[in-house]
């Protein structure tokens, strides 16, 4: 949960392309809601989804470690470091 000092709004400036504004604008009237929500959850749906991309990169990463690991090819002192970085993963 954010606190209401992170939920406060802060005014930023930006460029974006004219075609980009035009759809947005479009969005904003078809559906009654303003630029500001739709680029608060574009931006929230973006940060998401790499997150979830990176989690998976490393999880891949990992997964192919693991099996190095069961093949005698990786040593198995870094296990730990491989369960702490996926701890941290999920933490984040």
């Amino acid at each position: 949960m954010y606190s209401v000092t992170q939920l406060e709004k802060q005014q930023i400036g930006l460029r974006l392309p004219k075609y980009l504004i035009d759809e947005v604008d479009s969005f904003t009237q078809e559906f009654s809601v303003n630029r500001t929500d739709i680029v608060i959850e574009a931006l929230r749906s973006y940060l998401a989804e790499q997150k979830a991309k990176l989690f998976y990169e490393s999880l891949a990463t990992s997964s192919k470690e693991a099996k190095q690991m069961i093949a005698g090819e990786l040593e198995e002192s870094s296990l730990r470091d491989l369960i702490d970085e996926l701890e941290n993963h999920t933490h984040s």
